[in-house]
């Protein structure tokens, strides 16, 4: 027997790696640092960046959860690759920093060429748009871990930023405005419940529930060069949650109400979810989280219109509330 004949077929791994070599990897950013990229044991970055003091690398991970399920059954594998990388660098940009390479895992039962391709597009796409670098990845067949259509991924997004220049809650002040992005819909969170919310109409609500998470590098880049910006949070699982991972103790999140968009409203009609439950599963329409004292309002929101988003009023921060001392025991 044959690794072939087991279920593995280098020779369909090669033919990826040569056509992703062939048609260029999507480094239309960095080429001038990219050494070595796709299609060795690795690939080399040169760094080296003279007007940042303190240059510090940013690195995060993340997957696109059981999003990948619908992909498999509507074979829709091309926005699954721009959801991957959404997923890691909209959360690199909340350091303040920059995107500059990108890596991927691709794991399915048997290498379809043409699916992986698809999905490959997809991340080749997004990184281009992110301003980052394609340097490499791996693709594992796995028969007997996944099965028929199935399929995993996972990404790995690397960046810099000037630590003196780094965003988080130890710039954030009492009186900064939260200033919200829209989403593009219902990114890559929550699709344990929203597959079983629409599992009888899933053809109908498909198009909608498959839509790729937004890339907000160019937005955020452009805001951190001609604003003065405390802190930014992207918002995943947990929906509003994560807004004060980037908030002192001291201090809190006074939210406002805003609009939901209908597939949100839709989502707590059939589960009848109640608004706090909502906000902590899904994004219900926020997908980003600009933090900025109130006279930056305006630009701020001028940026987000020209890259073609929302602005949301989401409230301000605020003191903490004061919790009631501890009675002692008798």
């Amino acid at each position: 027997m044959s690794y072939k004949q087991a279920g593995v077929d280098i020779e369909a791994g090669d033919a990826l790696v040569d056509w992703l070599v062939q048609t260029g990897s999507g480094q239309s950013h960095h080429r001038d640092r990219v050494v070595d990229g796709i299609g060795g044991f690795a690939s080399l970055f040169r760094i080296g960046f003279p007007e940042m003091k303190k240059p510090c690398l940013v690195t995060c991970t993340d997957g696109v959860g059981t999003k990948v399920k619908l992909a498999a059954e509507f074979n829709q594998l091309r926005s699954i690759g721009q959801d991957l990388v959404a997923m890691c660098v909209n959360d690199l940009i909340c350091t303040g920093g920059r995107p500059l390479l990108f890596l991927d895992y691709y794991a399915v039962a048997k290498l379809d060429l043409e699916k992986a391709k698809e999905f490959l597009l997809g991340v080749r796409e997004a990184c281009a748009n992110s301003q980052c670098a394609l340097v490499g990845g791996e693709t594992a067949e796995m028969p007997g871990v996944y099965h028929n259509a199935d399929f995993d991924c996972a990404g790995f997004a690397v960046g810099i930023v000037d630590e003196e220049a780094t965003l988080g809650a130890h710039r954030v002040q009492e009186g900064d405005l939260l200033i919200g992005v829209s989403s593009s819909g219902f990114h890559s969170n929550g699709y344990s419940l929203l597959r079983k919310v629409f599992a009888d109409d899933m053809k109908e609500w498909k198009d909608r529930l498959l839509r790729p998470t937004a890339l907000y590098v160019n937005l955020a880049l452009e805001v951190f060069s001609n604003c003065r910006i405390h802190a930014a949070a992207h918002i995943t699982g947990g929906g509003v949650e994560n807004i004060p991972r980037v908030i002192p103790e001291h201090l809190a999140m006074n939210l406002k109400t805003w609009s939901w968009p209908s597939e949100f409203k839709e989502v707590q009609k059939r589960t009848k979810m109640t608004d706090a439950e909502m906000l902590t599963t899904l994004n219900c329409g926020i997908g980003f989280v600009f933090i900025a004292p109130a006279s930056e309002k305006e630009r701020i929101q001028q940026l987000i219109e020209k890259h073609q988003f929302q602005t949301i009023d989401l409230g301000f921060v605020g003191k903490a509330p004061k919790t009631a001392p501890k009675k002692e025991s008798p």
